[in-house]
């Protein structure tokens, strides 16, 4: 029987500011199993990204409960509970690919067999082998996202958060990395949470696709796949695969439906 890794109860979140106070997320209920690939969707503004935030403990609740691992995402955090892969690939242009993957590892203090080792195996994974001494300016968009999941992976979390790490990417180049996403998940079995605006993409990385609101954010639907798990980006065309994207499709219109009132 799976795990939970993040139970999240009634959790809302307000921002304070100039113009007066700014609700980013409503009364959220999820409950994220071990081995999960849940996908974030919704509009522009929605809190997809906010919610993903007060998992890394990068943001706070202002109200209900949040747990993950077990423990608040504080404890998670400083425990080194998860690897976040930001939109943007983060890499130091002044360190090598190999250099940048380790930093972490740095940071914790690990000896430097440990650390070749792990930036050698995460490489792998992503299938950088060969790159270790490239500098980021010297690889693709695409190497660079790899590169930066890679160092993700490196601290050995078994929560993977993701935001949007393949939007600026060309469709070609996405839908490949999308594929390698998939056989990394097969490999590693780490729980994901991933933010995207595209249905396509949810429908065909996802077990489980979280379909939100306009602000404040609520959760409009989820939507559990019963695609196989072993899925070639042919599966986008059969049946199965457009009944699940046209369910989060409704979703999404249903969600448009709420007031967009600001008390």
């Amino acid at each position: 029987m799976s795990e939970s890794v993040i139970q999240v109860d009634k959790l809302s979140l307000t921002f304070q500011t100039n113009d007066g106070p700014v609700h980013a997320l409503s009364d959220i209920d999820l409950d994220i199993q071990q081995g999960d690939f849940v996908s974030l969707i919704g509009p522009s503004g929605c809190g997809k990204t906010t919610l993903l935030r007060v998992i890394a403990d990068l943001e706070k609740a202002t109200g209900g409960n949040i747990t993950v691992n077990g423990v608040s995402p504080e404890a998670a955090r400083q425990a080194r509970g998860y690897g976040y892969v930001f939109q943007a690939a983060g890499l130091y242009p002044w360190r090598t690919i190999a250099k940048n993957v380790s930093l972490p590892l740095e940071i914790m203090g690990l000896d430097s067999a440990t650390r070749k080792e792990r930036v050698a195996r995460n490489l792998a994974l992503v299938n950088l082998e060969g790159f270790e001494k490239k500098y980021p300016w010297q690889l693709s968009g695409g190497m660079q996202q790899r590169a930066s999941i890679a160092r993700a992976l490196a601290v050995e979390p078994d929560l993977l958060l993701m935001d949007e790490p393949f939007g600026a990417l060309d469709e070609i180049v996405r839908d490949h990395l999308n594929e390698q996403l998939l056989a990394l998940w097969a490999k590693t079995n780490k729980t994901v949470v991933f933010v995207t605006h595209s249905i396509p993409e949810a429908v065909y990385l996802s077990s489980h696709i979280v379909v939100m609101s306009p602000r404040p954010g609520r959760i409009q639907d989820i939507v559990v796949s019963d695609l196989p798990r072993e899925r070639t980006l042919d599966i986008r065309e059969t049946p199965e695969f457009l009944r699940i994207a046209n369910r989060v499709r409704e979703g999404l219109r249903a969600g448009h439906s709420y007031d967009d009132v600001e008390s």
